[in-house]
């Protein structure tokens, strides 16, 4: 089965999602059993993901290395695990500000690759309400199709063949 969505005429194309191709569209070919399967292999992910945090925890329990190194640990990776939840989840929902630092964009990586329990936990409670991104992608594809439909409406028809009506000969 395809993942390509056949547009009408030569209107825009949607734009791929990752996991669902541009099934997200229509909810076609398999969009339901997709939006299970992403979010029970993120759960399946982030269950994986805190048992070797845990163990690395334990790992830091038979170092003796205290009890603060052991609360900032914790605390690290819990804040690393919200701010990557809130970033993935807002994601989402609109594209990052065009004004935004490079550097600050830079710096988000390595906090979503530390609480990248968060990224997956955020991908598998998103799942429950739709495709991850597909309320940012419908906007944009409809939004474009409108734009496309606009242009071609307007520009129906030879303007040649017009009536003349309402001109004015210049001398």
């Amino acid at each position: 089965m395809s993942d390509a969505h056949e547009t009408t005429g030569s209107g825009p194309a949607p734009e791929p999602i990752r996991f669902f191709g541009t099934t997200w569209v229509n909810h076609e070919g398999g969009y339901a059993l997709r939006r299970a399967g992403v979010a029970a292999g993120a759960l399946a992910l982030a269950a994986a993901g805190a048992l070797v945090l845990r163990l690395a925890y334990e790992g830091l329990a038979i170092a003796k290395v205290g009890g603060l190194v052991n609360g900032l640990v914790v605390i690290a990776f819990a804040v690393c695990n919200a701010l990557a939840f809130r970033k993935t989840w807002e994601g989402f929902l609109r594209h990052p500000a065009p004004a935004a630092d490079a550097s600050a964009e830079r710096s988000m990586h390595s906090i979503r690759m530390i609480g990248f329990i968060g990224v997956l936990l955020a991908y598998f409670f998103r799942c429950f309400v739709e495709a991850p991104g597909e309320r940012l992608h419908r906007s944009e594809y409809e939004e474009a199709r409108a734009r496309h439909e606009r242009r071609r409406t307007t520009r129906t028809g030879n303007p040649a063949a017009r009536t003349p009506r309402g001109r004015r000969k210049h001398p």
